[in-house]
């Protein structure tokens, strides 16, 4: 079998930076992007990865880095989102441009960074190429705009795993529930929050970084090949995806 090349967007922290250091370890080729330049250079240093900076959700930015990324791409880990909710500030209850201006913008960083990554890469997916997308436990539980973006990537999974499954290829969404160790909640989840979420599933405890790479490698690998479509709830059971 050849040396897979893997892309990760987002992967310069949290789950994107597992992942990656995942088909790393397994000794793919792999390209991590992100918009953060400086913070990429040193986690591809750390794992032997090679950088590619571009902001995912924005069609110019993608166009751009194109020439910079891998003529030929097995695996795509669309992992570039997070809820923007966090870095803007709450729309006042009648201010509905502010309103379409948040929402927008969990779409774009969600959503329209995977539409758009996926697209550009499309047309150098080997055969059999996999294509994994990160969702959230949020896309069937809630969470307002961005449960809405995430919940899109679900429908959107469904329409690329016909146009790849011709040719072999897969798509799929892997959805965590809590997850440690990133920077998701720029530090605003409580303790009462991790333990209610904790509290909520059925082993009894958070999901780590290495939970959600563990299921990402398995979607990437030879044996998946009849798994497609689908959203694979990595959780602790605190959302039973049945």
């Amino acid at each position: 079998m050849h040396m897979r090349v893997v892309v990760v967007t987002g992967g310069a922290t949290g789950i994107g930076y597992a992942v990656a250091e995942a088909f790393a370890q397994a000794g793919d080729q792999v390209v991590i992007t992100g918009r953060r330049e400086s913070l990429l250079k040193e986690a591809a240093e750390r794992i032997g990865a090679v950088p590619v900076a571009f902001d995912a959700a924005d069609p110019t930015s993608v166009a751009a880095a194109l020439p910079l990324l891998p003529t030929r791409v097995d695996v795509l880990v669309n992992n570039a989102g997070g809820n923007t909710n966090f870095d803007r500030a709450e729309a006042a209850g009648d201010d509905l441009t502010a309103l379409a201006e948040n929402w927008r913008a969990n779409l774009d960083a969600n959503l329209m960074s995977a539409v758009l990554v996926t697209a550009a890469l499309a047309a150098r997916f080997t055969e059999n190429a996999r294509v994994v997308t990160i969702g959230s436990i949020a896309a069937r539980q809630g969470a307002g705009s961005y449960g809405a973006a995430k919940a899109a990537v679900e429908a959107w999974t469904a329409s690329l795993a016909s146009e790849l499954g011709p040719r072999g290829g897969t798509a799929n969404v892997v959805a965590p529930g809590l997850i440690v160790a990133t920077e998701f909640f720029r530090d605003r989840m409580t303790d009462d929050g991790v333990r209610q979420r904790v509290a909520a599933t059925r082993n009894g405890r958070a999901g780590t970084t290495d939970d959600v790479a563990a299921t990402v490698s398995f979607l990437a690998s030879p044996a998946a090949g009849h798994l497609t479509g689908q959203v694979i709830h990595v959780n602790g059971g605190a959302y039973l995806g049945r």
